[in-house]
């Protein structure tokens, strides 16, 4: 009986010999399983520039675990925040605030996501601020070598619109170069471009060496639905978009995700769906409409998620009444 254990056991040892990055493969989608439901948080609150100014507070963690969420994705901005100096070197007081965030979600059972959200200050000009982003991903990489591995790395929030393809790619790459210098075993998420958008998978080559990572996309459609009322879209006008899950509309979404899917079987990669969500224009019963929708169509398919997000546009928590937006929590996380 032990010689015959030892025969069926001996192909997959010599299986894991002959390709050692199989494990890891396997790890990452565990990982990623177990990010499972997350939401977007920090970005734009003052605590960054004054912490007594904060709307967010300790507590809110706990809440955010409390409604069923398993991970936060905290939206860095180290040249806005960090205010690099000359040498690039970022305050110590963004380090502080980033520590208080990661500090708490752990404690809280939350895994999180050091998501590099600066896109608006880089991709105007991607050339002339790449010695700032590599400068800053350096030190925050050191900085965060002893973290536990429930804690991960996104490169870059949405790269747009001055990337090209292949910019784009050796920007990344440079990045997870040097992210991999100092934490080797990091799971690290990267996005295609433009704008981590959910039809540009085909574009993003990651290294079949490094099974380590994790692949991004962001979902917002139907835009015109979604994006209602927008300024910076321009679509402050443009109201009254309802969704209602009509066969049509639920078809779209499906075959849009399904070529995510197949890329995600193709690639062997695990996704992650780090935005989605509606503006506060749309009608109620169409955002918890879609939300539920979209969000039991990525668990369908085995990914995570991050909804956009916990309080400011979009938000699905009233941080000045500290309480949920009842309908979308639901539809996020129905109610056993």
């Amino acid at each position: 009986m032990r010689l015959r254990a030892m025969i069926l056991v001996f192909p997959a040892i010599l299986l894991a010999l002959a390709n050692p990055s199989s494990s890891k493969a396997e790890d990452v989608f565990q990982k990623n399983s177990r990010l499972g439901r997350g939401v977007n948080l920090l970005g734009w609150d003052a605590i960054w520039e004054n912490p007594a100014r904060s709307r967010f507070e300790a507590v809110d963690f706990r809440l955010i675990r409390e409604a069923g969420f398993n991970h936060v994705r905290v939206n860095l901005h180290p040249l806005r925040d960090g205010k690099p100096d000359s040498s690039g070197k970022l305050r110590e007081e963004f380090f502080k605030t980033m520590d208080w965030a990661v500090d708490h979600a752990l404690s809280n059972q939350l895994m999180v996501i050091l998501d590099f959200h600066d896109d608006l200050a880089i991709s105007p000009d991607p050339e002339g601020k790449r010695r700032d982003f590599l400068a800053a991903w350096t030190a925050i990489a050191e900085h965060c070598k002893n973290c536990p591995n429930t804690v991960l790395f996104e490169i870059l929030n949405e790269p747009a619109p001055k990337f090209t393809q292949e910019s784009w790619e050796e920007y990344w790459r440079a990045a997870l170069a040097i992210i991999r210098q100092s934490n080797p075993e990091r799971t690290v998420i990267i996005g295609p471009a433009p704008w981590n958008g959910v039809g540009e998978l085909d574009h993003l080559k990651l290294p079949a060496e490094d099974r380590n990572l994790i692949a991004t996309v962001h979902y917002y459609n139907p835009f015109p639905f979604t994006h209602q009322g927008t300024p910076w879209t321009g679509q402050k006008d443009k109201v009254g978009v309802s969704w209602t899950g009509r066969e049509g509309d639920m078809k779209a979404v499906e075959q849009e995700l399904g070529k995510v899917s197949a890329w995600s079987k193709q690639h062997q990669r695990p996704i992650y769906i780090g935005e989605f969500g509606t503006f506060e224009k749309a009608d109620m019963p169409s955002r918890a409409a879609w939300t539920a929708f979209v969000a039991r169509q990525f668990e369908k398919q085995g990914w995570s998620w991050a909804v956009w997000q916990f309080a400011d546009n979009f938000a699905v928590f009233d941080l000045a009444n500290q309480k949920w937006v009842e309908p979308l929590r639901d539809a996020l996380i129905p109610r056993k």
